[in-house]
């Protein structure tokens, strides 16, 4: 038969939309084309496919080749079409039985000697084909990465001649079945080498036990980047659905994925001279940014003043919606951005403002002001927390125990999401709608409470509701079943800028 039909997918933001690779042999002059919206690299696979055939001393067909990859108004980019467009010459010229092909995906680059290279963003392909129900062919060294789906048969090759062989039945492509998400994890920076700052320790394990966004207001060496680089360790431990969701985003960034950190809370650091594409992703070709990278982890951004304020105010909507949405004239791709956002900053440019160490502050209130307003109000106002990390008196430097354990911290913060799991079926700081009325509900002294705070610090609406769900997971912490005055006091004890700036 002269027309062959084969599976294979694409790339399109986080997801792997499924290609139709259809090859087709006519008469009429040698000749190989590629149509259904490629890129230069897929334009560019009829020389590697050429090459890979012939020195793999397969039969390459003296006639005209069509290539069609469906949809055709869906871009193809890279090298993952090589195999199928191979394998389906092979099949169309009657070089592989075509039946044999049904029931496979098959993704992966050739070499000129038909060698398999490996590919980015293995992880979506995988989860998608076992959606399908079909197994999947892929280079060797893709195979651990897409082991990590579950119930998907995943046959890995070396090269074209595998492949073909494996299809004509001559010699089969063992099943990959490796348990390659049973290794340890690189471990977390341990919360017991914080000394002192029990305060801030304290507003850590509420963030992390609800899920809240945190700034951290200290002059420099008080320990906020070191408190910050604490947070995933003390965070609870990732399920299957978000290690997969997390690991999908790595796999088809840059870097790329890496086993070692299979069910690891990213976290990620981006510095002040970044980009707004660098934070929220983008380019002609969408890329994740860092607020994608750090799904269902931390991003820290330290030195938050420094930072320019458009690339800031980027973050307003991800912190809401937990999703970014990049647009482009020709296409657009839409990443996942549910992060938990931790900040530091120097209470005045020269970092000494109300220092205990005698340090003598150097800056204007003017120049204050003028530092502070580098972050605006709308931003400022979703961030949950604003916790002062003072300087640590020397003695306790010297001679303070070491601190409690991030394990120990940890089982506690685990125990206490699982209590809003149960309750809402989400973290504290994802409540909304009817669930915040009926879950934050407070009594009398509670409202009137919340009422002087509210005109004494003119807070917003998004504020009081922040408020709130952080007084909701103190008292999930303390294992209350109702929001009390001295909860909700905590809770507006963390608004430190709403009091300053009143």
């Amino acid at each position: 038969m002269s027309l062959a039909v084969l599976y294979s997918r694409a790339r399109e933001g986080i997801e792997a939309p499924l290609v139709t690779v259809e090859v087709h042999l006519s008469g009429g002059l040698p000749a190989l084309n590629i149509v259904g919206l490629p890129e230069a690299a897929v334009r560019e696979s009829k020389d590697r496919v050429r090459g890979a055939l012939l020195n793999g001393h397969f039969e390459f067909p003296k006639r005209r080749i069509t290539i069609n990859l469906a949809p055709a108004d869906l871009p193809k980019e890279g090298g993952r079409f090589d195999l199928p467009i191979a394998v389906g010459i092979l099949a169309a010229s009657g070089q592989v039985p075509l039946e044999a092909c049904k029931g496979y995906e098959l993704i992966g680059e050739l070499a000129l000697s038909g060698e398999l290279r490996p590919i980015r963003g293995v992880l979506p392909v995988a989860l998608t084909a076992r959606d399908a129900g079909r197994a999947l062919i892929l280079p060797e060294e893709n195979a651990t990465e897409a082991a990590l789906v579950r119930d998907l048969t995943i046959l890995p090759a070396r090269n074209l001649l595998q492949v073909s062989q494996h299809l004509i039945g001559s010699d089969g492509i063992t099943p990959f079945d490796q348990d390659v998400a049973a290794g340890a994890a690189l471990p977390y920076p341990d919360l017991g080498d914080v000394k002192g700052q029990e305060h801030a320790k304290r507003a850590l394990e509420i963030a992390a036990a609800g899920g809240h966004s945190m700034m951290m207001i200290g002059p420099p060496g008080t320990g906020k980047s070191m408190l910050a680089s604490r947070l995933p360790g003390i965070l609870p431990s990732m399920n299957e659905d978000e290690a997969l969701e997390t690991a999908s985003v790595l796999s088809i960034s840059e870097r790329g994925f890496s086993i070692k950190e299979w069910k690891r809370r990213p976290f990620r650091t981006p510095h002040h001279t970044a980009s707004g594409v660098a934070l929220v992703g983008g380019g002609g070709n969408p890329r994740p940014g860092e607020i994608s990278l750090a799904m269902n982890g931390v991003m820290f951004l330290d030195e938050l003043p420094e930072f320019d304020r458009k690339v800031l105010e980027v973050l307003r909507e991800p912190i809401e919606s937990g999703r970014i949405t990049i647009s482009r004239a020709a296409r657009q791709a839409e990443f996942p951005a549910r992060f938990q956002l931790i900040t530091a900053m120097n209470p005045c440019p020269c970092g000494y403002l109300g220092d205990s160490g005698g340090r003598t502050c150097r800056c204007t209130e003017e120049q204050v002001a003028r530092y502070r307003a580098r972050i605006s109000g709308p931003l400022l106002d979703r961030i949950d927390m604003h916790v002062e990390v003072p300087r640590v008196p020397p003695d306790q430097l010297q001679n303070a125990p070491r601190g409690e354990s991030s394990e120990r911290v940890r089982e506690r913060v685990e125990a206490c999401r699982q209590r809003q799991l149960a309750r809402n079926g989400c973290a504290n700081s994802q409540l909304a709608g009817e669930a915040l009325d009926e879950h934050c509900r407070l009594d009398e002294t509670g409202a009137q409470l919340l009422a002087r705070a509210m005109n004494q610090l003119h807070l917003s609406a998004r504020a009081y509701h922040r408020i709130l769900r952080l007084a909701r997971t103190i008292a999930d912490l303390q294992q209350q079943p109702a929001i009390a005055p001295t909860h909700l006091a905590e809770a507006i004890n963390y608004r430190q800028l709403d009091r300053d700036n009143r």
